[in-house]
């Protein structure tokens, strides 16, 4: 009833003037009747008093009602309950049936516009480029995932122009309206500079979000990237080839004419012609190397090796290299060494790469050292959960100018052509180095002091159950 509202005064109220206003002009007919003695008093006030009792059930009914119905407006969308329970009037019934039908309606159109917008939403942020939504006024109206990763994640409701600065990028966005949909290259130079492709398009009417234009944005600093490297590699590789190519055709044509009949010339030129043509297949083998690792280096290898068995046959391997120029190399490796995800090959040729490279260019009667052991993986100076092997091979060479460092991995480059040359390398060996450390997500650095030497580290990963171990152990150490 009305009475067991939450707010039964206010009601009361409402209850008490409706009626008064109803039994107003019944009551005003029969105090009329009684004055003009058409009917006796006692009937009259009985009949009266009936009739208020029935207004007053009937008031008391409608009200109910009509707060019953105002409650299930109220909470029209919070709850599923809007049957007519303890409604009397069949208008009222009608009211909130019809009610029911249109939250319904409303309810299924709801649902078909959520399911359309989530997968809208879902299609946009699985694109793996970024795609950006703008209205007229160049404003961000909506970003995807890839976009908000490149531009940060408060970009929806700026501007375009405030958040990326690329005069080239703004200037096809202003001529959209003339030239139409325009491909167009801009540069990034923060954190590191990245070369982008943007796709714009207007769109024919602007969408009820507000969308007029869709800019969608494609990375192409990889492929820009290598078709400069294929040009370099063409044009290096071609410059490798071509000096003992000319080398070994030089002395053909004097073994055929001058120096026919001459039996030194012959075998002093023979001797130079194999050193040229041992080179040649030195390059080509490490060409068909560096090519066979960079085609696997996005996937990482599943074999467990032991490094430590890897690094003992490689100093054994250069041993005699190392002898002939009275180099000692000392290897100092943890007897808890855990095998490493790797390929066996790949790492034997890395460490022998780097342990040839610093025999040929230490001093005589120097030392190299090779050292193996765990360390935490430290990232913004600060220990990450994660540790790996670190392994360094330090020598006692004349060092390398700071300038040249960045660009030792290159193809082909070297800091002294000449020498390098003199000693049989290719340019190649710190490429396929990087390029097996890539494969392997192993960090490489290099660092050198001239006049002291150059020092070579990887830090390899562990499996993360052997991660774990050492973790744990290091930290009841440092408890203990």
């Amino acid at each position: 009833m009305i009475w067991n509202n939450k707010r039964p005064f206010i009601y009361l109220r409402s209850f008490l003037i409706v009626t008064v206003v109803i039994c107003s002009p019944l009551s005003l007919a029969f105090v009329i009747i009684i004055s003009l003695d058409l009917m006796p008093l006692i009937p009259a006030i009985s009949a009266w008093g009936g009739l208020i009792f029935i207004s007053f059930i009937m008031v008391s009914i409608l009200l109910n009602d009509l707060n019953r119905l105002k409650t299930i407006i109220d909470h029209f969308f919070d709850t599923d309950d809007l049957e007519p329970t303890g409604i009397h009037t069949r208008l009222i019934k009608n009211l909130v049936r019809s009610l029911q039908k249109l939250k319904r309606n409303n309810l299924e159109t709801i649902k078909e516009f959520k399911k359309s917008y989530n997968g809208l939403e879902k299609a946009l942020n699985a694109l793996p480029g970024p795609v950006l939504l703008l209205g007229s006024n160049v404003v961000v109206i909506r970003a995807n995932v890839a976009a908000k990763q490149l531009l940060g994640d408060e970009i929806e409701g700026r501007k375009l122009t405030t958040i990326l600065r690329a005069p080239d990028l703004t200037k096809a966005i202003e001529t959209l309206e003339i030239e139409g949909t325009q491909n167009v290259s801009f540069t990034l130079q923060s954190p590191i500079p990245r070369i982008f492709s943007a796709y714009l398009k207007p769109l024919p009417n602007v969408a009820d979000d507000g969308t007029a234009i869709v800019v969608a944005i494609l990375d192409v600093t990889a492929s820009r990237k290598t078709n400069q490297m294929r040009a370099d590699f063409v044009a290096n590789a071609s410059h490798e080839m071509r000096t003992p190519l000319a080398t070994l055709s030089g002395f053909i044509q004097t073994l055929q004419g001058p120096a026919k009949n001459d039996p030194e010339a012959r075998e002093k030129f023979l001797a130079i012609m194999s050193q040229h043509a041992d080179r040649m297949a030195q390059l080509i083998d490490n060409l068909l190397s560096l090519s066979r690792i960079e085609m696997n280096e996005h996937t990482i290898p599943t074999d467990k090796v032991n490094i430590s068995a890897i690094l003992a046959n490689v100093v054994n391997s250069l041993d005699w290299q190392a002898k002939e120029r009275a180099i000692l190399v000392e290897i100092t490796l943890d007897d808890e060494l855990e095998p490493l995800l790797g390929d066996e090959s790949e790492l034997t040729q890395l460490f022998y790469n780097l342990l040839d490279n610093s025999i040929k260019y230490s001093r005589e009667n120097s030392v190299i050292t090779i050292q193996a052991g765990f360390e935490f993986v430290v990232k913004d100076s600060r220990p990450n959960d994660q540790i790996g092997i670190n392994i360094s091979l330090r020598d006692e060479g004349e060092g390398i100018p700071r300038e040249h460092l960045p660009r030792l991995t290159e193809r082909f480059y070297r800091v002294d052509t000449a020498r390098s040359r003199m000693l049989g390398g290719t340019g190649l060996g710190l490429a396929i180095v990087k390029h097996i450390a890539n494969r392997h997500r192993a960090e490489f650095n290099i660092t050198s002091e001239l006049g002291k030497g150059s020092c070579f580290t990887l830090i390899f990963p562990l499996p993360s159950a052997s991660a774990q171990k050492h973790i744990k152990r290091n930290a009841v150490e440092k408890l203990n």
